[in-house]
């Protein structure tokens, strides 16, 4: 049988717009990360510069959200779990609106405008933090959504549109920074452009909040709450009568023997998982996605050129996210991501000799795209596709809160050192990220075990094992 073939009785459109709706959250996933990007210098001129303070804070500044993100991704198994994942989704999307109006108005009720305090600089880290706890969130409970949701046949399919949501959300706001800040003088931006960046995002995350009281809980919940009934409902909707109550069988097996203690498969294969974060964002791509702009202008692009090409950024992410989407299944993961490993240490290692030589022009552009092209092809899709696949069911849960919380802790301190490193040496902090390729394909290629083709079953006699 053709496991991409649609199976009788299913309910496509119904399945389709709950997907679509889920993977709004993967789109403001997307635009809440890379907003930042447009408005960095802005905010650096308005509460940093404003201050008198070091390129240490506007560093921890930009990168503020990351620490609700740590904290979002790290309680997301006990918010999905205690109230479930479509409750956990609406708490996701009240705080991306939140976090959207207050980051674009920090002065609400407490300060005045256009007098920068330590106390506004407070509130808008603040606010940043509250979008980012709705990003962890978004990060862990809208793959499980949708998997738990999906039909088994369509399943990997479906969990992949949320990895393009997010790339996807990310050329979203790179359009709208270049839409908002054409033709606009610096001064402009400094006082008025960047508030309207962020609050652009509350347009997408109040239409997510609308829409999800359209959806169903997922049948797993449901079930694991005792509410049988209704779970058995939404299965017959999905997948018609005369499968629904095999798969239900199914979820009840799985329910039942579901927990299991964190090391019980040893130590090896949660360290995987954790690397496998780790090296995803010490290759620096965050960097290269929050302070896109910059690089360009300091690489001497103007600022409506730096806009342009962040754009074009954005292009190429979403095109070869797509190759990932198409080939994971075809050529494996092991392959992909030491590809893109490759692809990496190329990029970087020829953007810190630019650096180190000074020299400026389109050959930066170039190295950029194929850095990016090479994460967005491997590194990014492929590592959430492994994180979901390595874990033993038993484990799954309390492995990929573990997993997720390394990931936006390391993409913190990637993020927040970037400013003062290249204070330090530009040729030097590229260079560091392209020794991490290196190493990420050392990795790869001793440690990562290849999951195409094998069952969650055969994946745990693996970690049994060893």
């Amino acid at each position: 049988m053709n496991n991409n073939a649609t199976a009788p009785g299913q309910n496509l459109p119904y399945i389709a717009g709950i997907t679509l709706i889920a993977t709004l959250g993967g789109l403001l996933f997307g635009y809440d990360t890379a907003v930042i990007s447009g408005a960095e210098k802005s905010v650096q001129n308005y509460l940093i510069s404003g201050l008198g303070l070091s390129t240490w804070v506007h560093g921890a500044t930009i990168s503020s959200a990351l620490i609700g993100c740590i904290i979002g991704g790290a309680i997301s198994g006990l918010l999905a779990s205690g109230i479930g994942r479509k409750k956990s989704l609406i708490v996701a999307a009240v705080l991306f609106f939140v976090s959207a109006l207050g980051s674009g108005y920090p002065e609400f009720l407490f300060f005045n405008e256009g007098e920068p305090t330590m106390g506004l600089l407070y509130m808008f880290n603040f606010y940043r933090i509250i979008g980012g706890i709705g990003v962890g969130l978004a990060s862990a409970v809208c793959p499980v959504y949708i998997g738990e949701i999906a039909p088994a046949n369509i399943r990997g399919r479906l969990v992949s549109l949320n990895q393009f949501a997010i790339i996807f959300g990310m050329l979203v706001v790179y359009f709208v920074n270049y839409g908002i800040a054409k033709g606009q003088s610096p001064e402009w931006l400094d006082e008025v452009g960047w508030r309207r960046m962020f609050l652009s995002e509350a347009i997408p995350a109040g239409l997510f909040g609308i829409l999800l009281f359209f959806v169903p809980e997922t049948p797993r919940y449901l079930s694991l709450v005792g509410r049988d009934k209704e779970a058995m409902r939404i299965l017959e909707k999905i997948n018609g009568p005369e499968t629904a109550k095999r798969i239900f069988d199914d979820i009840k097996n799985t329910v039942e023997h579901h927990s299991g203690n964190l090391w019980s498969y040893g130590r090896i294969v949660i360290i995987i998982g954790i690397l496998l974060s780790v090296f995803q964002q010490f290759v620096g791509i965050n960097v290269a996605l929050y302070y896109a702009p910059r690089i360009f202008e300091s690489m001497g692009a103007a600022k409506d050129a730096s806009m342009l090409q962040t754009v074009v950024m954005g292009l190429v992410n979403v095109l070869f996210t797509v190759l990932a989407i198409v080939t994971v299944d075809k050529w494996g993961r092991k392959p992909l991501l030491i590809v893109g490993s490759i692809g990496m240490a190329i990029g970087m290692f020829a953007i810190a000799a630019l650096s180190y030589y000074e020299i400026i022009g389109i050959s930066t552009l170039v190295f950029i795209i194929i850095y990016t092209a090479s994460f967005m092809m491997s590194w990014g899709p492929i590592t959430w596709v492994l994180i979901s696949e390595i874990f033993p069911n038993k484990i799954r849960g309390k492995a990929v809160a573990v997993a997720v919380a390394a990931q936006w802790a390391a993409n913190y301190f990637i993020s927040s050192t970037y400013p003062s490193m290249m204070e330090f040496s530009g040729a030097f902090t590229y260079g560091f990220y392209g020794v991490m390729s290196v190493l990420s394909l050392l990795f790869v290629w001793k440690m990562v075990p290849e999951t195409k083709g094998k069952t969650l079953e055969q994946m745990e006699s693996i970690w049994l094992k060893k």
